[in-house]
């Protein structure tokens, strides 16, 4: 069923048959005779061609039927919309249901490590419209199904900024948090907040964003958050030449890591991996031109061997700048065509920035490489 198809059936361009309407009513717990009694109804309407005002009365008819979620669909033309708008509702659906709805919002997230922004940001929005149809009907379910939201909703933000759509981003981060205030779970804001840093416009809102993101990890069961998190704000500190800062919060983001349960937390941390741990402290110590940074590179190399990691365009790109940048020329020359290679395999906005520093970064024996990156990052 595609959004298309839905916008036919809400302007009366299409009326559904009694097949797709066993669908419809299955997938939002409404009695089939019902929808099979409005559909009767419209064709009739449409044969006597009622006016527009008149069917208007008639289509709101319908979606209340529908418990609300169609009512939501039309409410707002995009999906965050429709996830705000049902986030005020509230009725019943089964346990199984909500457990595949949730299953399913963590699985998108462990896909985002492998699969390009192109390919998952309508794979992802579609479940978003599935969870927003589910929450007017939560019942006790109600806090788990609007986390499991708030997740797929950053998750499409997160891709809509991959693909330069910062606006629709912007949007996706708020009804994020506003999930995170509606079930009260910050790791939630947490993970909104953390997403926006990457896009925020000044190096001062992207540390406020992080510091308010580090206060909503903190306890039980956030350490990889937690990690994921600080690791960020050591960067951006780092960015803006904070040493100190930079450097007590890469230590407190190693400390997280360290005791944390890598099997049991959050979908949305999987790729915080040892190597992504790597990167974010290679991308520390070269930002600060720390010493640390060539026995840092080694580790990372030794890490990595022949698998490229789940992440692996983030993390081959600090690890090539952080060769470039200390020397091992013939060792970064290694990993940067690595990059190269994962960077066009799966091109994200990260990526692009990395390959433009690189590309400045290499030999003049390698100047068909330095061109390509150019490019790819242009």
């Amino acid at each position: 069923m595609t959004r298309r198809e839905i916008s036919r059936y809400e302007n009366f361009e299409n009326i559904p048959t009694n097949h797709t309407i066993g669908h419809i009513a299955a997938a939002c717990g409404v009695p089939f005779e019902e929808l099979q009694r409005e559909a009767k109804a419209a064709r009739a309407r449409k044969r006597r061609g009622h006016a527009r005002a008149g069917e208007d009365q008639d289509a709101v008819k319908r979606r209340t039927l529908l418990g609300g979620a169609a009512a939501g669909v039309s409410a707002a033309a995009e999906p965050w919309g429709r996830l705000a708008f049902a986030l005020s509702k509230g009725s019943k659906i089964d346990s199984p249901s909500v457990g595949a709805l949730i299953d399913r919002a963590a699985e998108l997230h462990v896909q985002e490590l492998n699969l390009s922004a192109r390919r998952l940001q309508g794979t992802v929005e579609s479940h978003l419209d599935a969870l927003t149809a589910a929450l007017p009907r939560a019942g006790e379910h109600e806090r788990a199904l609007t986390i499991a939201a708030g997740e797929t909703a950053a998750l499409a933000g997160w891709v809509a900024w991959d693909l330069g759509e910062h606006d629709k981003a912007d949007a996706y981060y708020k009804v994020t948090s506003q999930c995170a205030t509606t079930a009260g779970y910050p790791p939630l804001r947490a993970l909104a907040l953390t997403y926006s840093s990457y896009g925020a416009s000044t190096p001062k809102a992207k540390l406020e964003f992080l510091t308010q993101a580090a206060s909503d990890v903190r306890g039980y069961g956030n350490a990889t958050a937690a990690a994921w998190v600080l690791g960020r704000h050591a960067e951006e500190a780092a960015a803006v030449g904070d040493e100190t800062g930079a450097l007590r919060a890469l230590e407190r983001a190693c400390f997280a890591y360290d005791f944390a349960d890598h099997t049991s937390e959050q979908a949305w941390v999987r790729f915080v991996t040892p190597h992504r741990m790597d990167s974010l402290a290679l991308s520390v110590y070269g930002q600060l031109g720390r010493p640390e940074l060539t026995a840092t590179a080694d580790t990372a190399v030794g890490r990595l061997g022949d698998e490229l990691p789940d992440g692996g365009v983030v993390v081959l790109g600090d690890l090539a700048s952080a060769l470039l940048r200390g020397g091992d020329i013939d060792q970064g020359v290694n990993v940067s065509h690595q990059f190269a290679a994962a960077a066009q395999a799966k091109p994200n906005t990260m990526g692009k920035e990395r390959a433009a520093f690189i590309a400045a970064s290499l030999p003049d024996s390698e100047q068909d490489l330095a061109v390509y990156l150019q490019q790819f990052a242009s």
